[in-house]
C-alpha cells in the first residue's frame, strides 16, 4: 500500500504483471474512488464549461456524450485533465484526477460564479474501472437483465444512469470495459462479485503499464502546469474553432498554435537491455537534449517503453541515458499496444 493523493492505494494484489495480462487477455477490476466526481449544475453549464475547458463542450449534443479535456491556467499550462459527462443543458458529471482535486475544485468553483453554475463534490459515491476485453460481460452480469443490455447497449465515451449506477464506457488501459461511480455501500459487494465471476483484482502497478502502453498520459509526469497540450502529446483536445469562444489559456495557446511548438512529445521504444524512467536524459540526433516523462517495461511487448519531451525536430533514432550509459531508442507515435494487439509491428526484437 502506498500514499497516492491522500489515498492509502494498493500497488498489487498479486502479481503486477499478472494482472497486466489480466486485462489485456480478459478482465480486471481497479478501485479508483481516489478521483473526485463532480457535479455541476444550472441553467448555463454548457456556456460555462465552454468559457473553463480547452476542448469544446459544444460538439456534444447527445445526452450521456463524454469528453475528454484539459483544464488550463491564463498562461496555457495543464492545470489537469478529464473526462466531462454532458447528461442535460443544465446538468453535467466531471472526473477530475486525485492529487489535483482539492485545487480543480477551487479553480472551477472560483469560474462558475459567473455563470451560476452550482458544483457539488460527490464524496458518497465509489468508482469501480472494470477493463479487458471480457470486462463488459461480466460487469453487466452484476445488474438486473434490462439495466445489463441498457449497459452494453452503450458506446464508446458514452454514459447513463442505470438505477443506483452511473455507468461510463471509458477507461485508461487502452481495453474497452466500463467505469462505475456507484453508492460507496455497493463498492464492496460489487468488487467481490466481479472476483467471483473471474475478474481480477487490480493495483497501481498494472494501471501505470497498461495506460503507458496505450500512449496515455499521467497528470504530474507527462503534463503538468508548466507544459501547455501542444508539447504534452494532447494538441488534439484544444478546440480553437469557432475562434469567438474565449477560453481560458487561449490567447496564451494561439501563438504556439500558429508558430509551432518547439517541443514535442513522443513514444520510445528501446532498442538495447534496460529500462527507461522518468527523467532519463534524451540526445536527439539532429541536435538539442529532450527528457522522458514517463517510462516502464512494457509486459505486452516484452520491451522497455516511454514517453519523452524532445526537440520538434526529433525523429528516427535517439539515445537515452541509463545509468551513465547512452543506449540506443527508435522514436514511435504512441501508442504502442491498443485492445491487447501491439501497434508497432516492424519493431526490431528485443537483443
Amino acid at each position: 500500500m502506498v500514499d497516492f493523493g491522500g489515498w492509502a492505494m494498493p500497488v498489487q494484489y498479486s502479481s503486477q504483471i499478472g494482472e497486466h495480462h489480466a486485462v489485456r487477455r480478459a478482465a480486471g477490476v481497479f478501485d479508483v474512488s481516489h478521483m473526485g466526481v463532480l457535479d455541476l449544475r444550472g441553467p448555463d453549464v454548457r456556456g460555462f464549461l465552454r468559457r473553463l475547458l480547452a476542448n469544446d463542450l459544444a460538439r456534444l449534443r447527445l445526452p450521456g456524450k463524454a469528453l475528454y479535456s484539459c483544464m488550463l491556467n491564463e498562461r496555457g499550462g495543464v492545470l489537469d485533465d478529464l473526462i466531462v459527462y454532458y447528461l442535460s443543458d443544465s446538468w453535467c458529471r466531471m472526473v477530475v484526477n486525485a492529487a489535483t482535486r482539492a485545487k480543480d475544485l477551487a479553480w472551477i468553483r472560483e469560474h462558475a460564479v459567473p455563470f451560476a453554475v452550482e458544483v457539488s463534490e460527490r464524496g458518497d459515491l465509489a468508482m469501480l474501472a472494470i477493463q479487458g476485453p471480457e470486462a463488459r460481460a461480466k460487469a453487466a452480469q452484476l445488474l438486473p437483465p434490462g439495466a445489463g443490455s441498457a449497459a452494453l447497449a452503450l458506446g464508446k465515451f458514452t454514459a447513463r444512469e442505470l438505477g443506483r449506477w452511473f455507468i461510463a464506457r471509458t477507461g485508461y488501459t487502452g481495453e474497452d470495459g466500463f467505469e462505475i461511480m456507484m453508492p460507496a455501500a455497493d463498492a464492496v459487494t460489487a468488487w467481490r462479485g466481479l472476483n467471483s465471476l473471474g475478474v481480477a483484482s487490480c493495483g497501481l502497478g498494472a494501471r501505470d503499464t497498461l495506460r503507458l502502453e496505450a500512449g496515455m498520459n499521467l497528470y504530474g509526469n507527462d503534463m503538468d502546469e508548466s507544459t501547455h497540450p501542444f508539447e504534452s502529446g494532447l494538441g488534439w483536445t484544444v478546440a480553437l474553432a469557432p475562434a469567438e469562444r474565449d477560453f481560458i489559456g487561449r490567447a496564451a495557446l494561439e501563438p504556439i498554435a500558429r508558430a509551432g511548438s518547439p517541443r514535442k512529445l513522443v513514444g520510445l521504444l528501446l532498442e538495447e537491455r534496460g529500462v527507461l524512467r522518468a527523467h532519463q536524459k534524451v540526445l536527439a540526433t539532429e541536435g538539442g537534449e529532450g527528457e522522458i516523462t514517463s517510462g516502464t517495461y512494457s509486459p505486452t511487448l516484452e520491451r522497455s517503453i516511454a514517453l519523452a519531451r524532445v526537440p520538434a525536430a526529433t525523429a528516427g533514432r535517439v539515445q537515452v541515458e541509463v545509468r551513465g550509459k547512452l543506449l540506443e531508442a527508435s522514436v514511435v507515435t504512441p501508442p504502442f499496444v491498443r485492445a491487447g494487439q501491439s501497434l508497432l509491428p516492424h519493431a526490431k526484437d528485443t537483443p
